[in-house]
């Protein structure tokens, strides 16, 4: 089992800056990739950004370039930076494990509005 807590959402202008924090705890070594998703109103739940335990990372074509995804495995941390925001980037971000290749895990969410 995987517990995620995430931090860091809340308001910002658009163009401004906000950094997301996913803290993993329990089985955590069989953790094979974490990442972002978000879900805006009316919508489906999207893939944003996610890393391997190697490092290697992949992200939506909508956020290339603005975001970016980190993983401190002393801290069992994944992060997500995410610069030049967009009205557009409103939704709630989740935290996401994959765990042992098969099994999904879900943070509670949090709330990122970007509005002037």
């Amino acid at each position: 089992q995987v517990q995620l807590v995430e931090s860091g959402g809340g308001l910002v202008q658009p163009g401004g800056s906000l950094r997301l924090s996913c803290v993993a705890s329990g089985e955590i070594n069989n953790i094979h990739t974490m990442g972002w998703y978000r879900q805006a109103p009316g919508k489906q739940r999207e893939l944003v950004a996610h890393i391997t335990t190697d490092g290697s990372s992949n992200y939506a074509d909508s956020v290339k370039g603005r975001f970016t995804i980190s993983r401190d495995h002393a801290k069992n941390t994944v992060y997500l930076q995410m610069n030049s925001l967009k009205p557009e980037d409103t939704a709630v971000y989740y935290c996401h494990a994959l765990y042992r290749i098969i099994f999904n895990f879900w943070g509670q969410g949090t709330q990122v509005t970007v509005s002037s």
